[in-house]
């Protein structure tokens, strides 16, 4: 039996109680198994009601019992999301009733999907190429508005589309050649050398865009690592719960209460950032704080960016000097913040030598100064407004695709000035395409695919 030959059904919500739960099918017996399961209150059948309309009755166990009062959707292949025949039933968000329900549809013949097998049945079946498959996972952990609506644009095909300019254009380059050596007896403009180097070059420089567009593209999906350093009790933990708006550290007026480093995602100033709090930094004799504190060392060399924290409401310490010191020569983006703003009722400067450092005075406890630190870190990290959304390559595998294909495009161009046989250059030419039909899933390994959707959750 083949992959897509049975019927597959899931919980597509996360897990824990929730207003609503979805339980969800996909393949050929998909609405049969649905039928099984449901009783319309009203007159008609399921089947007799249109495809995509919400049909209200029960959800119904292996004996015919209720487990809960439900809406019910079916769609028919290739016009859903998998290209199959699907099937929704939208609960009540309990556990239990999901639970019960999921076993109703295993009884009625579906069987568990696999991470991420909906998705890769679109992909298997035409209705999305793997680009956009890809766009699915950024979507769902998308960290910034940004993030998710340059996913959303990806899904809708504007990185695909912009792949298929490339290789639409490189195929033509191929047909023409092919034409003119295969066909000499026929009425065809020879090609000319100085048009075949401008039509490479024009996809290389396009190529080199598309690649300088991983920076922004990895950032928005994983986020800037940004190390929160400082002296014991100087903010940090109190910085790191009002970014992210809830409690996340522990905060005492005790020196040393963040033993190890506490990572938590959060948006600042348009910018995704993953939120390092560190143990504080100095020179100490217990072995559980000291490892918490090169712990914080370490984060702060391997950080994108970093917030170097000082109390401002005492004088500069020798730990503080030292600590900003480590921080300048670690040659990373880093923000002077002078924290405990509150508790300074006149105002004062504690500053910083050469002034160039961007620095901004916070209170944790009011939010004053948070607005000003997001427009730093936004200035640090700016938007590229000249690109579309959605057309951002985000992963390695995507970037090392497009290089190859870049790659291949410039020895192609090369061969051409340097007047090598047309052989040469096709072959180049014919690397390129297959690079570029990786990015889109025409000439992709099954294991690569498989590593792709093995990512994704159940149910999606």
């Amino acid at each position: 039996m083949s992959l897509q030959a049975d019927t597959i059904a899931a919980i597509s919500t996360p897990p824990g109680p929730g207003a609503i739960g979805i339980l969800r099918l996909s393949g050929p017996q998909a609405v049969f198994v649905a039928e099984k399961c449901f009783k319309p209150l009203g007159p008609k059948g399921l089947r007799e009601h249109a495809p995509r309309a919400l049909v209200y009755g029960d959800l119904l166990d292996s004996g015919g019992q209720p487990i809960d009062r439900v809406l019910c959707t079916y769609s028919l292949g290739p016009s859903s999301y998998t290209g199959e025949d699907t099937a929704e039933f939208q609960c009540h968000g309990s556990p239990m009733v999901l639970a019960l329900g999921l076993e109703a549809l295993f009884a009625a013949g579906a069987r568990q999907a696999r991470a991420g097998e909906f998705t890769r049945r679109a992909f298997l079946n035409g209705r999305l190429d793997l680009a956009q498959a890809e766009a699915v996972g950024d979507l769902l952990s998308a960290q910034s508005r940004e993030g998710a609506r340059h996913a959303a644009g990806q899904l809708a095909g504007a990185l695909s589309k912009k792949i298929g300019d490339i290789y639409s254009a490189l195929v033509d380059v191929m047909a023409h050649f092919h034409a003119v050596l295969d066909y000499p007896d026929e009425d065809i403009d020879p090609f000319r050398m100085e048009e075949l180097e401008v039509a490479l070059a024009n996809q290389e420089r396009e190529l080199t865009a598309l690649l300088a567009t991983c920076g922004r593209g990895k950032l928005l999906r994983e986020g800037v690592p940004c190390a929160i350093v400082g002296r014991p009790n100087a903010g940090k933990s109190s910085l790191l719960n009002a970014m992210l708006g809830w409690d996340r550290a522990i905060v005492t007026d005790i020196p040393g209460t963040t033993r190890d480093t506490v990572e938590e995602r959060c948006e600042l100033g348009g910018v995704p950032l993953r939120l390092i709090d560190t143990a504080g930094l100095r020179d100490t004799a217990d072995p559980v704080e000291k490892l918490g504190v090169e712990r914080s060392r370490k984060a702060m060399e391997e950080a994108g960016l970093i917030f170097a924290v000082v109390d401002m409401s005492a004088d500069l310490t020798e730990e503080d000097r030292e600590m900003l010191q480590a921080v300048e020569e670690t040659g990373r983006p880093w923000i002077f913040v002078a924290a405990k703003k509150d508790l300074v009722k006149n105002s004062r400067s504690i500053g910083l030598a050469g002034g160039e450092t961007p620095s901004v005075e916070v209170s944790a406890l009011t939010g004053e100064g948070l607005d000003k630190l997001g427009k730093m870190v936004a200035e640090l990290f700016p938007k590229e407004d000249a690109v579309p959304y959605g057309q951002l390559l985000t992963n390695a595998r995507q970037e090392e695709a497009a290089g190859r294909a870049r790659e291949a495009v410039r020895r192609a161009r090369e061969a051409l000035t340097a007047g090598f046989t047309p052989d040469a250059l096709l072959t180049d030419v014919e690397e390129a395409l297959s690079a570029l039909g990786e990015l889109t899933g025409q000439s992709v390994r099954e294991d690569v695919t498989d590593r792709i959707f093995a990512k994704f959750c159940v149910g999606k």
